[in-house]
């Protein structure tokens, strides 16, 4: 009757008997013998680990009567093999994800919504939304699919973002791999000469183009950041492809993002004076502009301003408090009521102040012995106070 027994490995005096589990691998090497491991053996299968061959003994059947002692072996499949060492590189993608560490792929392929990366024995998948926008902005006005097309057999930087072995998901970002690369080569306040990717109602997408002449990281233009003016459609004044100077305003490391600014590259007319945001050289309608030398009541506060001055008078070293003038532009910034502190320095102790909502400025004439610091931190009370 025959008999379910373990394998044996025979081998010379000098040869040594190694068990991993269900396999035992028995290497002959001379007065040496190596372990190859399951994992080992099945990720660096094709390289030689003993300069002799290796037998792979499994457990065999044995007929107690007829082969007493011997062994009858049969060799792992090609499929069991290339299955062991699948799950091995699924476990190498998953510490790349621990580690964070960039992985070098090839692209084998594309298809309608990415890349194909190869990975070791496994093929994962790099989506177009994950690309670097260096590819977008290097071949200017071809569609995704043109680009793709370029690009199988090139090597290309990349960080695997989901190694999920259950349902055989296998991702990677490009896009993360170069904000470790780039990121840290930018600060808040940096200008940048840029190009306008894709737009959307809330702001625009903007390229940075880095001393090597490439497009390597995006951030985010907000439509309150393109221009002074009130902007109504972003689409208006930025399409896609145009190349902008933009300034950081911010940087949020956790999240890879970055904050731009348009319009911070120049300053805003109304920390001017009231002269340089409605010109008085007849360029203007002058039923636009009046003005007034005796008391503020004689034009009628801005809403809301009322109650600030009515405050503002009574902040020490704040004599006096009046509208001097008032106009009314052609673009509308906000709706709101905004205060603005001239630039102009004081003259004869008065300083001016500005307001604004909508198209309605008024210039407001301050007397008093506080220096602009000084006006500030009075302003700042008072709004403070005011509800």
């Amino acid at each position: 009757m025959p008999l379910q027994t373990s394998a044996l490995a025979l081998g010379s005096a000098s040869s040594k008997l190694f068990t991993t589990g269900d396999t035992i691998a028995f290497c002959n090497n001379g007065s040496k013998s190596c372990l190859l491991n399951h994992i080992n053996f099945s990720r660096h299968s094709h390289k030689s680990h003993c300069k002799r061959r290796c037998s792979v003994y499994a457990s065999s059947r044995v007929s107690d009567t007829q082969h007493s002692g011997l062994v009858q072996d049969s060799a792992p499949s090609a499929e069991a093999l290339q299955d062991a060492r699948r799950s091995a590189d699924w476990k190498v993608a998953k510490a790349y994800i621990d580690s964070g560490l960039i992985y070098e792929g090839m692209v084998e392929g594309y298809n309608g919504g990415g890349l194909l990366i190869k990975f070791h024995s496994l093929v994962g998948f790099l989506p177009f939304p994950q690309l670097s926008p260096s590819h977008f902005c290097k071949e200017r006005g071809k569609g995704l699919q043109e680009i793709a097309k370029g690009l199988p057999g090139s090597l290309i930087s990349v960080k695997v973002i989901q190694a999920d072995e259950e349902n055989k998901k296998l991702i990677f970002s490009e896009k993360e791999a170069v904000w470790s690369k780039f990121s840290e080569q930018i600060s808040v306040g940096d200008v940048f000469e840029a190009r306008v990717g894709s737009m959307e109602d809330y702001g625009a997408f903007v390229h940075l183009r880095f001393p090597d002449g490439l497009y390597h990281l995006t951030g985010l233009v907000h439509v309150s950041e393109v221009s002074w003016d009130l902007v109504q459609d972003i689409r208006d004044i930025l399409t896609e492809g145009d190349d902008v100077r933009v300034k950081i305003i911010n940087i949020d490391r956790e999240k890879s993002r970055i904050t731009l600014s348009i319009k911070q590259l120049e300053e805003d007319p109304l920390l001017e004076t009231l002269d340089k945001v409605i010109p008085q050289d007849g360029s203007v309608d002058p039923d636009s502009l009046s003005t007034s030398t005796s008391t503020s009541n004689d034009i009628e506060p801005l809403p809301g301003l009322a109650s600030i001055l009515e405050e503002l008078v009574q902040e020490d070293g704040i004599d006096d408090v009046r509208i001097s003038r008032q106009g009314f532009e052609k673009r509308v910034v906000s709706q709101d009521l905004q205060l603005w502190l001239s630039n102009s320095p004081a003259i004869n102790r008065k300083f001016t102040l500005l307001a604004r909502a909508g198209r309605q400025v008024q210039e407001i004439q301050l007397t008093t012995t506080l220096d602009q610091e000084g006006i500030k931190k009075a302003l700042q009370h008072v709004l403070e106070r005011v509800p």
